[in-house]
């Protein structure tokens, strides 16, 4: 099993000296260490169960550019890239312009969008949650039409492109890997079945997990798609260096199920001192999951 490591929270103590550099190398540590993926929010402001508005937020795409530059191997990504955010011949240009410059590392993270606080906030629309789920449809086959040889024109309910053009294209081929993230069973998972490389569920438990996961086998099974070729994997909000032992007991469960990847939050005031121990301690064991 292999790790993500999800830079969530930039509110550490001395964040405004700090926070560029406690940044990057959290970043070069992951990188050096053996993290597979690197992830940032995509929000312009901070969640509420994270201090809200009045703590700091980076741009998304901004920061992942910057980090390209600082690191060599780990996948780069949003987790998750809100639909509503861009209009999505933006998010394909964006996203391969994110590809060349980091040498074939970007992934596309993207769902449906939820918080319409800083939608308000800074002006942005927010429509309805069917409206919303609309839109992510559109911006997928958008995306994917930028990444193949059809240049031409794409019509359709809420986005009409007169060009699909896309130059110079993405160094992987035939495009970066799309994770849509997100459990909803009806619409979300269908979606990953339909468009997606891989998926991103909450690891709630691993009986919530194997629910999610057969309903993903069902929507697969229904629209002729091999299930094994997408790549499962979680985000858990447990910190493993509480208890390195019990957490490596609780990922065999999840590895059980196939989930190849699981993301963590680091923990405490020091995501450079979690990220190292976290490299030292764990990923080496967990690889044997």
């Amino acid at each position: 099993m292999d790790v993500g490591i999800h830079y969530a929270n930039f509110s550490h103590p001395g964040w405004d000296q700090r926070l560029a550099d406690r940044l990057t190398e959290t970043a070069r540590v992951a990188d050096q260490g053996g993290a597979s993926l690197l992830t940032v929010m995509d929000h312009w402001f901070q969640m509420e169960d994270l201090g809200g508005p009045a703590e700091p937020m980076l741009e998304g795409y901004t920061t992942l550019g910057y980090l390209a530059a600082v690191t060599e191997r780990v996948r780069l990504s949003l987790l998750v890239t809100g639909t509503t955010y861009r209009h999505p011949g933006l998010l394909a240009k964006t996203v391969t312009t994110l590809d060349v410059l980091s040498r074939g590392r970007a992934m596309l993270g993207i769902g449906a969008a939820w918080y319409d606080r800083e939608h308000r906030g800074l002006g942005v629309p927010f429509p309805p949650l069917k409206e919303r789920f609309e839109r992510l449809e559109e911006a997928l086959e958008v995306c994917l039409q930028m990444w193949s040889d059809d240049d031409g024109p794409y019509d359709g309910a809420h986005y009409r492109l007169a060009e699909t053009v896309n130059v110079p294209p993405s160094v992987q081929r035939p495009h970066p890997p799309i994770l849509i993230g997100g459990s909803g069973e009806r619409k979300t998972l269908r979606l990953v079945a339909q468009h997606a490389d891989a998926c991103n569920l909450f690891g709630e438990s691993p009986e919530v997990v194997a629910h999610k996961l057969d309903v993903l086998r069902g929507h697969c099974d229904d629209l002729g798609r091999d299930y094994d070729r997408i790549e499962k994997t979680i985000i858990a909000m447990a910190d493993p260096l509480t208890d390195v032992d019990a957490f490596l007991t609780s990922m065999e469960a999840y590895a059980a199920l196939g989930i190849a990847l699981i993301t963590l939050v680091p923990g405490g005031d020091d995501p450079v001192a979690w990220t190292t121990e976290l490299s030292e301690k764990v990923l080496p064991r967990l690889g044997q999951v």
